[in-house]
């Protein structure tokens, strides 16, 4: 069972989610969630009945659950209990239901870093291929990807030795990159694509994926000469790298007259792709 069909489950059961931008996360209706996989006539109930027994068994799981405000069936906008990600896999798991066994089997089989790796193939190099053929990516772009792919792994090498943190660190320095090369910060990009936790790569164009090779791989031959003694100084580093891809963007886009940046996601390339086959197909 895939990431995918895991999350068209969801959907289909129209169960009420969240997008945190700040923290990047879905928060998902714990009630609605229970709604679907038990068909209780009490769904509070039985979430209530469930935390009591949650917390007889030591879990801590109730003391993360957070309470957010959505829209109830009246239209009004009501706090609720939601739960992450990880947090909903948990209670699925100690939910008796014949709904959640495909869930819960796949869980059991993979475990939660598999769902992980399906929504950002970049956690695991080894099933990234396989991935990336399942979500119908072309051979051609795969290969770009995986050469990203080894080339991240190179720069974030780098600025482990620089003693740069892993987490907000890494993010401010790949943020300074991307405005540097593309003119955008990664939310901005991101937006443009309208993507929410997708990775951004995997939506990149073949181009797109060169040019943030260019401006990483500049980041990380110019930090290995310079030596960064500081996070400050990183950061300037990783500004020179970007814009080396920058200045090669501006050139490229003054000669083609077109933007290289494209607003396409990658759903939204292979439609292009498959539209344009059609055309161009004799009748």
């Amino acid at each position: 069972m895939t990431k995918e069909t895991a999350i068209k489950l969801f959907n289909k059961s129209q169960i009420r989610t969240l997008w945190d931008d700040k923290q990047e996360k879905w928060y998902f209706s714990v009630i609605d969630v229970i709604q679907v996989l038990t068909d209780s006539n009490n769904s509070r109930r039985y979430w209530s009945d469930l935390k009591i027994k949650l917390k007889q068994e030591g879990s801590q799981l109730y003391e993360k659950i957070v309470q957010l405000k959505m829209a109830a069936s009246d239209g009004r906008m009501r706090e609720t209990d939601v739960a992450d990600t990880e947090q909903l896999l948990r209670i699925i798991q100690s939910i008796p239901s014949p709904k959640a066994e495909p869930f819960k089997k796949w869980l059991a089989k993979v475990g939660y870093e598999r769902i992980e790796e399906t929504e950002d193939p970049e956690l695991t190099f080894d099933r990234a291929m396989e991935t990336y053929l399942k979500k119908g990516y072309s051979t051609n772009w795969i290969n770009q990807r995986l050469k990203s792919i080894e080339v991240r792994k190179e720069l974030t090498d780098e600025w482990e030795v620089r003693g740069i943190k892993k987490g907000q660190e890494y993010a401010i320095l790949t943020d300074e990159i991307t405005k540097a090369w593309a003119g955008l910060t990664t939310k901005d990009y991101k937006n443009l694509k309208n993507l929410k936790k997708e990775n951004l790569r995997d939506h990149m164009t073949n181009l797109e994926l060169v040019l943030n090779m260019l401006a990483e791989t500049s980041t990380t031959e110019l930090s290995k000469k310079a030596k960064p003694k500081s996070f400050l100084e990183s950061k300037k580093v990783a500004k020179n790298g970007g814009a080396v891809a920058g200045n090669a963007r501006k050139e490229l886009e003054q000669k083609l007259g077109e933007s290289i940046i494209s607003p396409l996601n990658a759903k939204e390339l292979e439609d292009k792709k498959k539209n344009k086959q059609i055309m161009s197909d004799p009748e």
